[in-house]
């Protein structure tokens, strides 16, 4: 099965990291396409996008001055299926990503892949250290599954909202 390409370039406001393709993803090419997953809505309803985009437009998140890629590029049906040695194998690619393109800030969409590298524990959130120059934010997973009021983990991507456009401000 195929897994999902990068979208990056040099100089973007955020950059998004996911755990790893789901299954829909990696079936229709394009990021987030599971039933239920929040991310394109929240997106949307943060400000970061002017209208929601669908999974099949991933590709225009660039023009949003944003990025997208995964821990893990191996397609599973949850996180049950990856193991330690494969989030580890993905953090030297993820570094030179950062340090290639030099986002303001690196999201991590979701605790499982940030604590899996950096931290064996952490909050939701603002963290206290950067990766590759890059200031680090750990948002709650977008799947449906992770068992989180929906206003409360939108809430998060609007604090990440604010987050990037200070950072984006002082950057120009």
């Amino acid at each position: 099965m195929q897994t999902l390409p990068d979208y990056l370039r040099p100089g973007l406001d955020v950059i998004f990291v996911g755990l790893n393709p789901s299954l829909p993803s990696a079936r229709i090419g394009h990021y987030y396409a599971g039933r239920g997953n929040q991310f394109w809505p929240f997106l949307h309803e943060a400000g970061f996008t002017d209208r929601l985009l669908t999974p099949q437009e991933d590709g225009l998140i660039i023009t949003y001055n944003m990025g997208l890629t995964d821990l893990v590029k191996r397609p599973t049906s949850g996180i049950a299926d990856l193991n330690r040695n494969e989030f580890r194998s993905g953090f030297h690619p993820l570094r030179k990503k950062l340090e290639t393109f030099r986002p303001g800030v690196v999201c991590f969409n979701g605790k499982t892949g940030y604590r899996s590298i950096l931290s064996e524990s952490c909050s939701y959130g603002l963290q206290d250290n950067a990766l590759e120059g890059a200031t680090v934010f750990v948002a709650p997973s977008t799947s449906g599954a992770l068992p989180i009021r929906r206003d409360e983990k939108l809430d998060h991507y609007k604090r990440l909202r604010a987050l990037v456009t200070s950072i984006s401000s002082k950057r120009c």
